[in-house]
């Protein structure tokens, strides 16, 4: 479900640049920031490379390796 937020002109112009770079849209470079935010606030001992980490995992596809039938 997609719901309208406003946003501050300043932010918006931060992630579109930073969107670029990454190869994201503005919307999921926004998403992004938001998670690693989340994530911080959450385990505030954690370092960004780790929560980096976690993120490109949760992006993976399974490969079934564990799977157990």
């Amino acid at each position: 479900m997609s719901v309208n937020v406003k946003l501050s002109e300043g932010l918006v112009d931060q992630a579109k640049r930073y969107a670029q770079i990454q190869h994201r849209s503005v919307p999921k470079q926004i998403e992004y920031w938001s998670q690693i935010g989340k994530i911080a606030e959450e385990n505030p001992d954690l370092p960004f490379a780790m929560i980096r980490d976690i993120l490109i995992a949760d992006q993976e596809e399974v490969v079934g390796e564990y799977e157990f039938n």
